[in-house]
């Protein structure tokens, strides 16, 4: 079931999204059960093709990551997403908060700026 966060942060993030992020959101959707839920597509930022789903961050809440270090949380992360990191995922930028922590401080940090991979 899709919390008021879930859709807010759905309908802020332009809808649904490509096919890959639709992937994302319910894969963590599934695993993570998350109270609040964003995913970015940071795609364009990285000077890919149009349409090209490559670069993504995401913001996950959830009751799942309490007790558990950034570490651990990530990997939960990665273990849902395991399929995509395995092909099309390029990069994934991951905010893993419980709902205390979030609700201290709601703010998602920004896309890490692209550094040109081997363009440089």
């Amino acid at each position: 079931m899709r919390g008021p966060l879930l859709a807010a942060a759905g309908a802020a993030m332009g809808g649904t999204g490509g096919p890959l992020a639709r992937t994302i959101r319910a894969k963590l959707t599934a695993a993570l059960q998350p109270t609040h839920l964003e995913v970015r597509d940071d795609s364009p930022l990285h000077g890919g093709p149009p349409g090209a789903e490559s670069h993504f961050g995401v913001l996950v809440v959830s009751r799942l990551f309490a007790g558990l270090s950034p570490l651990q949380r990530h990997r939960l992360v990665h273990e849902a997403l395991r399929a995509e990191l395995a092909g099309p995922l390029h990069a994934l930028q991951v905010t893993a908060r419980t709902p205390e922590q979030w609700h201290s401080d709601p703010q998602n940090p920004p896309a890490p700026p692209c550094l040109g991979g081997s363009k440089r």
